[in-house]
């Protein structure tokens, strides 16, 4: 090397402060300033050329040392192991007597022996750094920072992260979800058994948003100086002219939530999942010999064959539910659906609760199906529909206008042909709207002729969401039967087991929560259900415009 004044300047492997690195050279210039730098110990890893070059615990030479043959020194300092040891004291001399005494071969080639040293010193660092850190993990169960992440916890297997089963829908516009813990579902079914019904209006809580915080300061006063003074209404949940009514929307097809590999092994988890939910919500009135289970898919004629089963001995003989299923089969009950509403049927028997058929005869709605409501004789309609004019009008006011286009329609049959199409239409539109008048009628005059009394029914999905199926008829029915009920819209809650988006009629994966936005249906807004409840955790992209938990 050349010296100028007291600066030097030399090409050799010691790393210090002032090296810099080139990925064109294979070298290192280090560049050395002042009288001199020193260092005990130094260990470093450099990336030239993609090649890693290991230092440890070289000494750094003082600018007074006489280092002799440096050129030499260096190549004879590539072909021993890049080890020194290091010296406690900055002015130590080099070892360069000790390198000159074995010097390299004459004709040697420096360049190849350089890159076979580089070579063997990133391997062996490679190795050693691997080893000591697998060591290091297993005895003191450390993470090894060389894994990737997803490895590091539960051996590398995906945990999704558990979220709640149940979900209340908030009446905002559009409508959002609030998730309830477990710890307060129970209580949530035994207020709606003791008759507390589900509101209507937008849930305003300081936990939940701060978006009506001044609705609430204004609206919330005004409802204490009410019952304060008597005003609020406060009594009208329970007594002789007030029942409550409670629909379990499922259609028992095991998919998604209810999937048997997310329910561990369970096959029919609706009904499961329907029989929890009757467990917390009969509780509160299970005694007072008023609380009934309605059944959608039971024709009216097998009401004498579930009248014999409830009779029968709870002692879960076989011979009593082969009658009650030749009974429902005669009447022209679904195969399926018999097989599905097993666990709940035993339920029933087994709390003495009332069971409830619901459905038209199987040979009326084949007649409507094929010539709509006029060819259905009068006494059979009469059997079927209690308020006439009610159920006339009901289908020309707006919003149910709405729900039979958003909803409604959209299971109709679907034909090529025009005429076909609106002829196939006007039928099954006859057919539904008097299933769902005939089972709302079913549940009003049991539950009218008995004070301050429950029904829970369980029906198809598609007959119960958005709130203007059978369940959106009861109050009206209730009014006619009674008019000094205090049954209202909020005495009735629907409830949604396992639904999936497509049985929300959404078209993603989102479920869907509205009936539909527009300007000139925005004040006909309803909600898909009251509540959603799942067996297992939902997928995160099932569940939109979630609020905090609660």
């Amino acid at each position: 090397h050349q010296a100028k004044g007291r600066k030097r300047q030399a090409s050799i492997p010691i790393l210090h402060r002032g090296a810099r690195f080139t990925n064109q050279q294979s070298s290192m210039n280090i560049r050395r300033k002042g009288k001199g730098i020193g260092c005990k110990t130094l260990l470093a890893t450099a990336l030239l050329s993609g090649r890693a070059v290991a230092f440890s615990s070289h000494e750094i030479c003082s600018p007074r040392t006489n280092c002799l043959n440096l050129r030499s020194q260096r190549r004879w300092a590539l072909r021993r192991p890049l080890v020194v040891a290091a010296s406690s004291r900055d002015d130590d001399v080099c070892r360069g007597a000790e390198l000159d005494q074995h010097p390299p071969a004459p004709g040697d080639s420096s360049q190849s022996t350089r890159r076979d040293v580089l070579r063997q010193s990133a391997a062996s660092l490679v190795t050693s750094v691997g080893a000591s850190a697998l060591a290091s993990t297993t005895a003191n169960a450390l993470p090894n920072p060389l894994e990737p992440t997803y490895k590091r916890s539960d051996g590398g297997v995906y945990k999704p992260a558990k979220r709640c089963t149940a979900y209340l829908v908030d009446s905002t516009v559009p409508p959002s979800l609030i998730p309830y813990r477990a710890s307060r579902e129970a209580a949530i079914l035994k207020g709606l058994g003791a008759g507390s019904g589900t509101q209507k209006s937008a849930l305003v809580a300081d936990e939940v948003n701060l978006n009506n915080f001044m609705n609430k300061a204004v609206f919330g006063s005004i409802n204490a100086v009410k019952n304060a003074v008597g005003n609020g209404g406060g009594s009208g949940k329970s007594g002789p002219n007030y029942q409550s009514f409670v629909f379990l929307g499922a259609n028992f097809d095991n998919t998604f939530t209810a999937d048997p590999e997310k329910t561990g092994g369970m096959a029919n988890a609706d009904a499961e999942l329907a029989v929890q939910l009757l467990t917390d919500i009969t509780k509160p009135k299970e005694r007072n010999g008023n609380t009934a289970v309605g059944l959608a898919f039971a024709p009216q004629a097998s009401q004498g064959a579930l009248d014999e089963y409830l009779a029968s001995s709870a002692s879960g003989d076989d011979d009593s539910e082969r009658k009650l299923a030749d009974g429902l089969r005669a009447a022209g009950a679904n195969e399926d659906a018999i097989a599905n509403h097993v666990p709940i049927m035993r339920f029933a028997r087994q709390k003495r609760l009332a069971l409830l058929a619901l459905a038209p005869d199987t040979a009326d709605i084949e007649t409507i199906s094929k010539g709509g409501l006029q060819s259905l004789s009068a006494d059979r309609r009469d059997a079927y529909v209690t308020d006439a004019q009610g159920f006339i009008s009901l289908t020309q006011e707006p919003k149910f206008k709405l729900y039979s286009q958003k909803s409604l329609l959209k299971d109709a049959p679907q034909s090529t042909d025009e005429s076909t199409q609106k002829s196939e239409q006007a039928n099954f539109f006859a057919e539904r709207i008097l299933v769902h008048e005939a089972a709302a009628t079913a549940v009003s005059r049991w539950a009218t002729s008995r004070p301050d009394s429950l029904v829970v029914t369980v029906a198809p999905i598609p007959d119960v969401r958005f709130l203007g199926g059978m369940n959106g008829r009861v109050p009206r029915i209730c009014k006619f039967l009674n008019p000094g009920t205090l049954v209202t819209d909020e005495a009735v809650t629907t409830i949604l087991l396992n639904p999936s988006a497509k049985e929300t009629l959404s078209e993603s994966r989102w479920l869907r929560l509205e009936i539909g936005t527009a300007p000139n249906n925005w004040e006909y807004q309803t909600k898909v259900a009251d509540y959603l409840w799942f067996s297992s955790s939902p997928k995160v992209n099932m569940i939109p415009r979630m609020m905090n938990e609660q």
